[in-house]
C-alpha cells in the first residue's frame, strides 16, 4: 500500500472528538487505509489510531474566567502543538470546532509562514454572528468546512472557501438504541420512570451543574417515586459524575461509551442536560429534554457588556427552526425548582413531549437527516483539497 497524506488532526473536546473519529474513519475508508494521522483527541479518535500528542482533557474548559486558570498551560500546550506540526510537516492542519483552541494554531502557523494547508471543520457560529469576525478566519484558514447550509455565505464574502458538509450527528446511531436490552442489563424495570442526566463533559461544566442536578433530582424523586436516573459521562468527567451520583438521592446508573449512551437515551423518558452537542444526540433519539447551563457570573458578564454577545436561544435546534423547542434555562434559571418544574411538565404531559419531538425532528431535517453521510462528504472534500495543493 503506498503511503497517504499525513493529516495533523486536532479537536480540543469531547463533541469535537466525537466529530474527528467518524471523520477519521471515513478518510482511511474513502483513502483505502493508506491516509495517515498525527495530532490530538479523545477517545473517540483514539480508537481510530491516533497517538495524541497530550491528553485532549487538558484542553476541554469553558468559560471566560474558568479558562484563566488554565491558561499558562494552554498556552505552554499551543506551542508545543505548532512545534510539532513544523516537525512532522503535515500534508493538512484539520482542526475540529474549539475555536479559543484551534484558531491560535492557525494563527500560530501563518505567523511564522507555514505553507500547510489549514482546514478548520464546524463553523464557529458565535463569531459568524459577529459579522466582522469572519474575517479572522479568513486570514488564517484556506478551507472552512461547515454543518449549516446557511453558514458558507457569511465567510466566504470574505474570501475564505467554504463547503457546508452536513452534521455528522444524524449518522451517530444515537436514534438507534435498544433501550428494554438496557433496562434489562441494569436491573430498571419497563414500568419504572426514567431519567437521562448530562451535566456536561468539561470540568468546568460539571462543576457547575453537578450540585443544581442533585438538588433537581432530589425534587423529582420525591414527586415520581420509583424514578431511576441513568448518566452517560465520558472519559474528561467520568469520576467527577461518578462520585456525585453516589450521593444521588435516587437509584442511578452511570455508563461510558456512545453505545450505552445511545441505549440509554432509548431507555429513558426524559433528559436533564448540559447545552452542546449532545442536545442533537437527545433530538435524533426523540428523547424529550430540558437544557440547561451555567457559567460563572463573571463570566457572563464579560461576555455580555463587553464582548457584546447576545443569543436568543443557545441550542441548536431551536436556533435552526427559530422556537423554543427544548426549555433554555440558563444561568440564574438554573436551579433547582426550576428544573424541576421543567422536566416534571415533560413526565407528565405526553403531548408536550410530541410537541417537543416533532419540533426536534424540524431542525434535524434542516441538517441533513435521510441524505448522505456528512462524514463522508467532509472526507471527500478533504482529500480533494489535500490532492489539489500537492
Amino acid at each position: 500500500m503506498s503511503q497517504g497524506p499525513l493529516i495533523y488532526i486536532i479537536a480540543g473536546e469531547p463533541s469535537g472528538d466525537l466529530l474527528g473519529g467518524r471523520l477519521m474513519a471515513a478518510l482511511k475508508t474513502l483513502s483505502g487505509g493508506s491516509v495517515r494521522f498525527a495530532g490530538i483527541g479523545g477517545e473517540a479518535m483514539r480508537a481510530e489510531g491516533l497517538q495524541s500528542l497530550f491528553p485532549m482533557t487538558e484542553l476541554s474548559v469553558m468559560g471566560l474566567v474558568e479558562v484563566l486558570p488554565r491558561l499558562a498551560n494552554i498556552l505552554r500546550r499551543i506551542k508545543l502543538t505548532l512545534s510539532d506540526i513544523e516537525t512532522k510537516r503535515p500534508d493538512a492542519v484539520l482542526t475540529i470546532d474549539s475555536w479559543g483552541f484551534t484558531g491560535r494554531i492557525h494563527g500560530g502557523l501563518k505567523k511564522r509562514g507555514s505553507t500547510i494547508p489549514r482546514i478548520h471543520y464546524v463553523a464557529p457560529m458565535v463569531w459568524a454572528w459577529k459579522s466582522g469576525r469572519t474575517k479572522t478566519l479568513a486570514r488564517v484558514l484556506d478551507l472552512l468546512l461547515t454543518l449549516l447550509p446557511n453558514e458558507p455565505a457569511w465567510f466566504e464574502k470574505d474570501g475564505l472557501r467554504s463547503i457546508h458538509v452536513g452534521h455528522p450527528v444524524i449518522e451517530g446511531g444515537a436514534g438507534r438504541g435498544d433501550g428494554p436490552g438496557f433496562r434489562a442489563r441494569h436491573g430498571i424495570s419497563p414500568e419504572a420512570k426514567v431519567i437521562c442526566v448530562l451535566p456536561g463533559s468539561r470540568h468546568s461544566e460539571t462543576a457547575k451543574l453537578l450540585p443544581p442536578f442533585a438538588a433537581t433530582l432530589g425534587i423529582l424523586a420525591r414527586r415520581h417515586p420509583g424514578l431511576v436516573a441513568v448518566a452517560p459521562t465520558v472519559e474528561t468527567v467520568a469520576e467527577e459524575v461518578s462520585a456525585a451520583a453516589r450521593s444521588w438521592p435516587l437509584p442511578t446508573v452511570v455508563v461510558r461509551g456512545a453505545a450505552e449512551k445511545y441505549d440509554a437515551f432509548a431507555a429513558c423518558d426524559v433528559a436533564l442536560a448540559a447545552s452542546g452537542t449532545v442536545a442533537l444526540e437527545l433530538a435524533m433519539a426523540g428523547l424529550p429534554t430540558v437544557i440547561t447551563y451555567k457559567v460563572s457570573k463573571l463570566s457572563a458578564f464579560v461576555a455580555t457588556r463587553f464582548l457584546g454577545l447576545s443569543f436568543k436561544f443557545v441550542t441548536l435546534v431551536n436556533i435552526l427552526v427559530d422556537e423554543p423547542v427544548m426549555p433554555e434555562l440558563l444561568q440564574d434559571q438554573c436551579r433547582p425548582d426550576a428544573l424541576a418544574d421543567a422536566v416534571d411538565h415533560l413526565l407528565v404531559d405526553p403531548a408536550a413531549c410530541d410537541t417537543q419531538v416533532s419540533g426536534a425532528r424540524r431542525a434535524l431535517a434542516k441538517l441533513g437527516l435521510d441524505g448522505d453521510s456528512p462524514s463522508a462528504r467532509a472526507a471527500a472534500t478533504i482529500l480533494e483539497f489535500i490532492g489539489e495543493k500537492q
